[in-house]
C-alpha cells in the first residue's frame, strides 16, 4: 500500500534530525513528539523510549514526585515499532502497519499513560473498550490488536521504570559529582543523565569512545530542554549515565510488574 508521507517531517527526530513520522497514537489521541529508540545489549531493563516532559525532558516527571506529568515520545515510538514489529510473531503479514497496527502500538502507550499505576491485567478490559471505540482505520479485532498494545504497554512500563531509576540514582549522587559546577543545580543535568540512559539503549553494544562522543555532542542542542548545560558542561554526566547503567538498574525487577511510581 503506498502512503503520503509528505507531512513527516514535520515530526523530525531531536536527536538525529532525521524525519519523523505520524504518531503511534493515531485513533487514540496524539502527544508532543521525539526519538527512537534501539535495543539495549546485555542488560535487563531492555529497550526504552524518550521521556519527554514540558521543557523536552529538562523538569522531572511524577516519576520522580514532581507531579509534572511526562509523557513518552510517540514519533519515536512509531518509528521503533515500524521495524520492531517485523519480528513479532502475532504479525499478520498481510496487514498493514499504518493502517492496522500503528494504533495498536498508540493504544498500548497511551493506554499505560491513561491507567497509570494499574496493571495491564486491571486494565484489559477498559483497554478493549477503547480500541473499540477508536481504534481509527484498523482491520484488527481486539483479539488480533491485543498482543501489539501488550507490547508497547510493556514497552512503556520499562520506559517509565528505567528513568526513575536512573534519576533517583543520579540524585543521591549528584552532590557528590565532580564534574557539577557551584552553580548548576540537578535539574540542569537531569536531561543529561537521561540523554546517556536513553543512549545507552541505543548504542548498547559499543563502548564509550570518542566516535559515540561525536555522535551524541550533535544531539544534545535538540534533547538539553531548559538545562543551561553547554556539551562540554553536559558530556561528563552523560558519559556517566551511558557507562553507569548496572548500578542504576541494580533494582532489578520482573518485567511485567509495575514498579514505577509514575
Amino acid at each position: 500500500m503506498n502512503h503520503d508521507n509528505s507531512n513527516r517531517d514535520l515530526n523530525k527526530d531531536p536527536i538525529s534530525g532525521a524525519p519523523g513520522s505520524h504518531p503511534v497514537g493515531v485513533g487514540v489521541g496524539g502527544v508532543a513528539g521525539g526519538a527512537a529508540a534501539g535495543a539495549l545489549v546485555g542488560t535487563m531493563f531492555g529497550p526504552i523510549g524518550t521521556l519527554i516532559g514540558a521543557a523536552a525532558g529538562v523538569v522531572a516527571g511524577a516519576a520522580v514526585g514532581k507531579g509534572v506529568a511526562e509523557r513518552i515520545d510517540p514519533t519515536g515510538e512509531v518509528e521503533y515499532w515500524r521495524e520492531e514489529h517485523k519480528t513479532r510473531p502475532y504479525v499478520e503479514k498481510d496487514r498493514d502497519f499504518d493502517r492496522d497496527y500503528a494504533s495498536a502500538y498508540g493504544l498500548g502507550l497511551q493506554g499505560r499513560e491513561k491507567y497509570a499505576g494499574r496493571t495491564w491485567d486491571d486494565s484489559e478490559t477498559d483497554l478493549q473498550k477503547d480500541w473499540d471505540s477508536s481504534r481509527g482505520t484498523s482491520t484488527l479485532e481486539w483479539n488480533q490488536a491485543r498482543d501489539a498494545a501488550k507490547d508497547s504497554w510493556d514497552r512503556a512500563d520499562r520506559t517509565y521504570s528505567t528513568y526513575d531509576e536512573s534519576d533517583k540514582y543520579f540524585e543521591s549522587r549528584f552532590d557528590s559529582a565532580d564534574y557539577r559546577g557551584d552553580d548548576e543545580t540537578f535539574d540542569d543535568y537531569r536531561p543529561a543523565y537521561r540523554y546517556g540512559t536513553q543512549s545507552r539503549t541505543r548504542y548498547g553494544d559499543r563502548d564509550w569512545d570518542d566516535n559515540m562522543e561525536s555522535e551524541l555532542k550533535q544531539g544534545w542542542e535538540k534533547t538539553k530542554g531548559n538545562s543551561r548545560l553547554t556539551w562540554e558542561r553536559a558530556k561528563n554526566a552523560v558519559k556517566d549515565a551511558f557507562s553507569s547503567h548496572d548500578g542504576y538498574n541494580s533494582n532489578r525487577y520482573d518485567r511485567g510488574v509495575h514498579r514505577s511510581n509514575y
